[in-house]
C-alpha cells in the first residue's frame, strides 16, 4: 500500500496516533483485498471474517511497541515504511489470534465470534457447518500469514534494513511458535511448577508482545546491537509483567473487560502463575479443585467462582500482583543503567506507563 500515505505524528512519540495510523494502512490494505476477491470471484465471506477480527478491536500493542522502538533509537525520514511494518506485526497477529483460538476452542474473541465461529454462523444451514468453521478458520490464519508477509515486503525497505527486519521477525516467530507448544503442553495439567509457567510467559507472550516488536522498530531505524540489547533488558521483564497482568485478568475479569468468555484460562486449565503458585499452597478440598482442572474438567460457573476464591485465599493473586510491580519496577531499572539518550528514556517510560501504568 505504498501508494497511499496515512498521517503519522512526525515529533513525539504518541500511540494513540500510532494506533490510527496502522488502523488506516489495515483498512486500506483489506479494501484493496476485497476488491481483488470480488473480481475473481472469490467467497466475501473470507475477507469480512477478517476485517471483523483485525478491525474491530484490539489494542495495536504490537504495532504502538515497534513503532516506539524506532522513535527511542532515534528514528527520522521517512515514516511510511514504519507504519506499513508496524501493520504487518499485527497482521501477523491476527493470524496468530485465528489459530489461538482454534487450539483453545474459544467461542469468542474481542466480543464477536472468533473467526471459525463466524464461519460457521455463516454456513449455519450446511451438514457439519462447524468442522467447517474450524477447517476454514485454519486457512484463514495461512492466509492473514501470507498477508503480513506481503505489507512487509512491500513497505519499501532498502535491502540491509529489510534483511535485519527479517532477521528479528524470524527469532520472533520462531519464540512464539514454541511458546504456543509449551502452552499446548502445560494445557489441562498445570503444575506447582512456577519457573515453567513463566518460561511459557516468556516465550509466548513477553518475547513475542514486548521485546521483539521493540527491536523491530530499532533495526528499522538502523540502530547499533547494543541498543537493541538495552532494549532486550527493559522489554523481556516488562512484557513478563503484561503476561502476568493478563493472567489476572484471564482468571478474573469479565468478559466486556477481556472480550472473551468468563474465567477461559481456568476453564482450559492453563498452566500460568497464578495457577502454579495456587497448587503450591492449596490442601484438602482447595487443593481437589484445582486438580481438577489437571484432569482437563471443565468447571461450571459455581466452581470457577470456587477457584477464584481459592487463587485469593491461597494467597496466590497477591504474589502475582507482587511478581507484575517487580517486574515492572526491573524494567524500569534498566533504563537508569543503560546509558541511553533522554528522549530514548522518555519513549519507553510512555511504553511502561500504557502497558502496565505509572511506576
Amino acid at each position: 500500500m505504498t501508494e497511499t500515505t496515512i498521517a503519522f505524528p512526525a515529533r513525539a512519540f504518541d500511540p494513540v496516533g500510532v494506533r490510527h495510523a496502522v488502523e488506516a494502512r489495515l483498512t486500506v490494505f483489506l479494501d484493496a483485498k476485497e476488491r481483488l476477491a470480488a473480481a475473481q470471484g472469490f467467497p466475501a465471506e473470507v475477507v469480512d471474517v477478517l476485517r471483523d477480527l483485525v478491525l474491530g478491536g484490539g489494542k495495536r500493542v504490537r504495532p504502538v511497541l515497534c513503532v516506539a522502538g524506532w522513535y527511542a533509537a532515534g528514528g527520522r525520514g521517512d515514516q511510511d515504511p514504519v507504519v506499513q511494518v508496524a501493520a504487518s506485526l499485527e497482521m501477523f497477529h491476527a493470524f496468530a489470534l485465528v489459530h489461538d483460538d482454534v487450539m483453545d476452542r474459544s467461542a469468542t474473541r474481542r466480543g464477536r465470534p472468533s473467526a471459525h465461529e463466524a464461519f460457521a454462523s455463516h454456513h449455519s444451514g450446511r451438514p457439519g457447518a462447524a468442522k467447517l468453521g474450524v477447517d476454514a478458520a485454519v486457512l484463514l490464519g495461512d492466509l492473514t500469514l501470507v498477508w503480513s508477509d506481503e505489507l512487509l515486503h512491500t513497505a519499501g525497505l532498502h535491502t540491509d534494513r529489510f534483511a535485519a527486519v527479517t532477521s528479528v521477525l524470524d527469532e520472533m516467530r520462531t519464540e512464539l511458535m514454541y511458546g504456543q507448544y509449551l502452552d499446548l503442553l502445560g494445557t489441562g495439567c498445570p503444575s506447582p511448577d512456577v519457573d515453567a509457567a513463566l518460561r511459557i510467559a516468556r516465550f509466548k507472550s513477553a518475547k513475542y508482545t514486548v521485546e521483539r516488536p521493540l527491536q523491530l522498530g530499532a533495526v528499522l531505524a538502523g540502530t547499533q546491537a547494543g541498543f537493541c540489547a538495552a532494549l532486550s533488558a527493559f522489554g523481556l521483564p516488562l512484557g513478563e509483567a503484561f503476561q502476568l497482568q493478563d493472567d489476572l485478568l484471564g482468571a478474573f475479569a469479565d468478559t466486556p473487560q477481556t472480550g472473551k468468555p468468563i474465567a477461559e484460562d481456568l476453564r482450559e486449565g492453563k498452566h500460568t502463575a497464578l495457577l502454579a503458585l495456587a497448587l503450591r499452597r492449596a490442601v484438602g478440598g482447595e487443593r481437589d479443585l484445582l486438580m481438577g482442572l489437571c484432569q482437563g474438567i471443565r468447571p461450571e460457573p459455581v466452581q470457577v467462582a470456587q477457584i477464584r476464591a481459592v487463587l485469593e485465599a491461597t494467597g496466590a493473586r497477591a504474589e502475582v500482583e507482587q511478581l507484575i510491580d517487580e517486574c515492572h519496577g526491573r524494567a524500569l531499572r534498566t533504563l537508569e543503567d543503560a546509558g541511553l539518550p533522554p528522549a530514548a528514556v522518555s519513549v519507553l517510560r510512555t511504553v511502561a506507563a500504557t502497558l502496565i501504568g505509572p511506576a
